[in-house]
């Protein structure tokens, strides 16, 4: 495991709301209640739960879930120093001993025996159980457990247990409105607002489309990337072309298809 891995924020983020999601995080965070986001992929989660800590002045240490995240990755391990064995601190316990804001990212690729260690932790014991410590640590004032996944695709092969949905307030998000979407383009990339509408425009477009070719659509964030390559004196079809159109699959008739778009639509 990779300190890459886990992140831990300071700086204010840039965040434009759209409903009422901050107002719900803050309720939760004020009534200790652990919070699930649900969202697809790049529509602002991870940005949501920085703008958040900031407002709410608190650290947060992110973690980026996977196939093979343990719970020592998580809760911490006996590492070899100067010849002699110490215990390390995970990003979980840092967070609970610190009253951080603990944001597991895409929570349902880590493995389920892994996030069975967050019961205790998302219900009213606020309890971290570390049992190779032989004790039990209660989360200091300020911690909040925030878990996101998108359930547009995970959850045909990987869902979030029932017994830990039900410890969690849950935030839905989606992409944003157009004229919000352009806003935050605009912000995060520097570009031409006439521009960036023509992104949001052509995402709008492949949001719609109906393939099994594209896994996922046209994110919020492919859209900045796109935005940023523009800047740097990219045409926008080239800039969308290598941001948005190529990543998103790797089927040459869903590749040509999008291609076509990306030609209409930016012209």
């Amino acid at each position: 495991m990779t300190n890459r891995n886990f992140e831990q924020h300071t700086s204010f983020p840039f965040y434009v709301p759209v409903k009422n999601e901050k107002a719900v995080f803050r309720a939760a965070y004020q009534q200790g209640l652990s919070i699930l986001l649900k969202g697809p992929t790049g529509c602002g989660k991870t940005r949501f739960v920085e703008a958040m800590a900031s407002e709410l002045g608190r650290p947060l240490i992110t973690v980026s879930c996977h196939d093979d995240l343990t719970t020592a990755d998580l809760v911490g391990r006996f590492l070899m120093k100067d010849g002699a064995t110490e215990w390390v601190d995970g990003p979980l316990t840092r967070a609970v001993r610190e009253g951080a804001i603990c944001y597991l990212d895409e929570v349902v690729e880590a493995r389920k025996d892994t996030t069975v260690v967050l019961h205790p932790l998302s219900d009213y014991r606020r309890q971290l159980p570390i049992e190779r410590l032989g004790l039990t640590l209660d989360a200091a004032p300020g911690f909040c457990l925030v878990v996101s996944y998108n359930p547009g695709y995970q959850s045909v092969l990987k869902d979030l247990k029932d017994s830990t949905r039900q410890r969690m307030v849950a935030i839905e998000f989606d992409y944003p409105q157009p004229e919000v979407e352009q806003r935050i383009v605009v912000e995060e990339s520097g570009l031409d607002p006439e521009q960036a509408q023509k992104l949001v425009k052509l995402a709008q477009a492949i949001r719609r489309i109906e393939t099994g070719g594209l896994r996922e659509v046209a994110s919020t964030r492919v859209l900045i990337a796109a935005g940023l390559l523009a800047v740097q004196g990219l045409s926008l079809k080239e800039a969308a072309q290598a941001a948005i159109a190529c990543p998103l699959t790797d089927d040459v008739q869903v590749s040509n298809g999008l291609a076509k778009m990306v030609e209409v639509y930016l012209s």
